[in-house]
């Protein structure tokens, strides 16, 4: 038996809150789905123009100094009380995709640390994954290496991969979606959160469809943190989102997964998405160059699998120049 091995990737410091991550947590910051419609209140934007704008935020100098180009409308009479300036971002911002050998994603949340986690289960597939470590750990709270307690409490992050991909080519990323009806309980099924579901899949699951079929197995439990969705490719090129809508399982033949419902969704709806619409157009678009082309001011990681090679590169913090390659085997 081989011992999971942890490596840690970074310590990330944006800070800007955003909307994709899973249920084992601390309290995830709740917010209603952007429409395209214009949205009420002081700032009436739609999600592209709420993510023009927050692209647009640079600093100039140290004063500092600081420059935005605002996007859409707003209400120039209405008074700027302290509850409207404290409402939380619509930084609904997970994008993920897949072509023939190929699965990127960002993924995009709070400034905390992250980790690569190399796995090799005595009775499962290896695979390598990525976690944020913070839902491990209590709010606020930062792991010390040095501290055996600590680093003991983060082996458990093997239990939590975001995203990942196994020995067989199998990689699974999941997204918050704006809505989720899960189906009822099944008695004596087992329960598993939005995580743990992926660790399943990556131990167990050699394709698509024995990933949907695993599924099928379990109940999930999103209480406690955002709704999920999934998106799940293997090595011969099949690709599938499912999400839980009108109390089923639903899966979707689909390569692109960003915030929006897919369920019931046509191809217009789809396009109206700017992130959705900006990977459909990027088929011929170099993996880490489209995932820059989708990335927000609050991204954290962007990870490119490669589900032949078993090898990965991953961009920290949007730091482009910066490409760490990764391997499924590696680690101590």
């Amino acid at each position: 038996m081989r011992t999971p091995a942890l490596a840690v990737l970074s310590a990330l410091t944006l800070a800007t809150a955003a909307a994709c991550a899973p249920p084992e947590a601390p309290p995830a910051p709740s917010a209603a789905a952007p429409s395209a419609a214009a949205h009420t209140g002081i700032l009436q934007q739609t999600e592209d123009e709420i993510a023009r704008t927050t692209t647009s935020l640079r600093r100039l100098d140290d004063m500092p100094l600081y420059e935005m180009t605002y996007h859409g409308g707003y209400n120039a009479e209405a008074p700027l009380t302290e509850a409207e300036l404290a409402k939380t971002g619509d930084g609904w911002a997970c994008s993920l995709f897949h072509r023939p050998g190929t699965f990127g994603r960002n993924f995009d949340w709070d400034p905390n640390p992250a980790m690569v986690v190399h796995a090799d289960p005595p009775d499962g597939y290896a695979s390598i994954s990525l976690v944020d470590v913070s839902y491990v750990f209590p709010p606020a709270a930062r792991p010390d290496l040095k501290a055996a307690q600590d680093r003991r409490r983060l082996a458990h992050a093997v239990l939590l991969p975001f995203d990942g991909m196994n020995e067989k080519g199998l990689a699974v990323g999941l997204a918050q979606a704006p809505h989720a009806d899960l189906p009822a309980r099944t008695p004596g099924r087992t329960v598993v959160s939005g995580t743990r579901i992926i660790r399943l899949m990556l131990d167990r699951a050699a394709n698509v469809s024995e990933a949907v079929d695993l599924m099928r197995r379990y109940d999930l439990d999103f209480s406690g943190g955002p709704q999920l969705h999934y998106l799940i490719a293997d090595r011969a090129g099949k690709s599938v989102v499912v999400e839980f809508a009108e109390g089923r399982m639903n899966v979707i033949d689909e390569r692109y997964l960003t915030n929006i419902t897919m369920t019931g969704a046509d191809r217009n709806t789809k396009l109206a998405d700017r992130r959705y619409r900006l990977l459909t157009e990027g088929d011929g678009t170099e993996p880490m160059q489209l995932l820059k082309r989708v990335a927000q001011t609050h991204t954290r990681w962007s990870i490119v699998y490669d589900q032949e090679n078993l090898t990965a590169k991953i961009v920290t913090a949007q730091r482009w120049d910066r490409v760490r390659d990764l391997s499924l085997s590696t680690g101590g």
